[in-house]
């Protein structure tokens, strides 16, 4: 296999797993590559993600480091095997690389949370919606760029749709359901969107009004995508550096239990869709 230049985050977490179960198992890089029979640079660069593996390799390194999660496993020969090249590889070179991954950790997501402030999560915006909050947060952005965000970013709702869609839930705060990106005839079709995707089984929309008591503890806006298994699952936070991908269990509890938080404290499906009704007849 050929080495990488810009592995993807999927690619990165693969690495990553393969990593933690060599350190659970107490051995070097070199100790596993005599194991394998490869050299301690095959081992480097599998672990840093330029280089891919093979199912033959990936649990012969599963067996030698006493991994006995089944499941954990078949999880990692499905990422290290698959060569899928998804509609997002379209936009490789014309996007940041971040928009394309999320895109790909959707695509294989065994289900998506987000919680949001300021904006409406993405997977519920209008194009009119979209293309206003890109031209308001990157007011520089060329219209050529800025049309190709707005594209890319419809085009993930694709989850949401078909036989088989991806389980969704949203918590979404007052501010970001009156905060006007764009005209009002763009947030009241906001609106009437965000009303019309919550009637489907598999989405599940709620608000925090202002006035509810017992909120606090969420500080920013946060999204969660589930892996195969939940040792797999990641949170995608914004920092200032760029978009964070986050793995490491510990971090991955707590944003499991800041979304339980914020959803325990927000108002139920039935009362969010009328919370937002009344809104909308406000417009």
């Amino acid at each position: 296999m050929g080495t990488r230049r810009e592995p993807t985050a999927r690619q990165l977490r693969l690495a990553t797993e393969l990593r933690r179960l060599r350190d659970a198992a107490g051995l070097s890089a070199r100790e596993a590559a005599n194991l394998l029979g490869v050299s301690n640079v095959q081992i480097s660069q599998i672990e840093a993600g330029l280089s891919g593996v093979s199912e033959q390799r990936l649990r012969r390194l599963a067996s030698n480091y006493a991994c006995s999660d089944g499941r954990l496993i078949d999880a990692l020969v499905v990422m290290a095997t698959d060569r899928t090249r998804g509609w997002w590889e379209e936009y490789r070179g014309s996007l940041p690389t971040p928009f394309l991954d999320i895109a790909e950790l959707e695509h294989h997501a065994t289900y998506r949370r987000d919680v949001e402030f300021l904006f409406i999560p993405g997977l519920l915006q209008t194009e009119e919606y979209a293309r206003a909050a890109f031209a308001s947060r990157i007011p520089q952005l060329p219209a050529d760029e800025l049309e190709l965000r707005v594209q890319h970013r419809m085009q993930r709702k694709v989850i949401l749709a078909g036989a088989r869609p991806v389980p969704y839930e949203a918590v979404i705060h007052e501010a970001a359901l009156r905060i006007r990106v764009g005209d009002r005839a763009a947030s009241a079709a906001q609106l009437a969107r965000v009303l019309e995707v919550s009637d489907a089984e598999h989405i599940t929309v709620r608000v925090v009004p202002f006035d509810l008591d017992g909120f606090g503890g969420a500080w920013s806006a946060m999204m969660l995508a589930g892996g195969a298994v939940p040792r797999l699952d990641t949170a995608v936070r914004d920092a200032p550096h760029g978009t964070a991908f986050i793995d490491s269990e510990a971090q991955l509890d707590v944003f499991r239990k800041l979304f339980r938080k914020v959803e325990a404290a927000s108002l139920d499906p039935a009362q969010s869709r009328d919370f937002i009704h009344k809104l909308a007849k406000e417009l």
